[in-house]
């Protein structure tokens, strides 16, 4: 039972079994739930430290599964995907203003956009990472620095372009 729970985690409730690109599916899913839920107005604290604690149990929990996936970083395991795209959204959830869905929308638009563009071509140093370590750390944080970059793009375009 204990094992079933936790594939269900580490695949996002079967997300990562999608025949169609999975890494995509689950971001775009995870950029979902974030907007369905703004309007509940949750202390960002709570949210970070959740899926911070996600981080923690997925690291440990691939490790735990390295022989029931074809490879450690195998397709089927999207909660990184989760991980790495809560980043960016976080930092657009911490300054949009709680009554503006319409830009929370945006930037979460542009997160996804901007997370799934540095997963897939992994910019140095997620290509090292991507290569080198082969563990459940490595797998999480490819993840978690595409969502760093993504970040980055994310506050720069509020910087140049202005908010709203």
């Amino acid at each position: 039972m204990i094992k079933i729970i936790n594939i269900s985690i580490l695949s996002m409730l079967a997300i990562g079994r999608s025949k169609y690109a999975p890494g995509k599916v689950a971001s775009f899913v995870t950029a979902l739930i974030f907007v369905l839920f703004f309007n509940f107005k949750f202390n960002i604290i709570y949210i970070i430290i959740c899926v911070c604690l996600i981080f923690v149990y997925s690291v440990y929990t691939i490790d735990s599964y390295l022989g029931y996936f074809d490879e450690i970083d195998s397709r089927e395991i999207v909660i990184d995907e989760f991980v790495g795209q809560s980043i960016p959204i976080l930092i657009a959830y911490s300054f949009v203003p709680k009554d503006d869905i319409d830009n929370f929308v945006f930037y979460t638009l542009l997160s996804f956009a901007t997370f799934r563009l540095f997963d897939i071509t992994k910019p140095y140093p997620i290509n090292k990472i991507d290569k080198y370590m082969k563990n459940g750390f490595g797998v999480m944080l490819d993840d978690v620095i595409a969502g760093i970059y993504s970040s980055v793009i994310l506050l720069l375009v509020v910087l140049f372009v202005g908010y709203e």
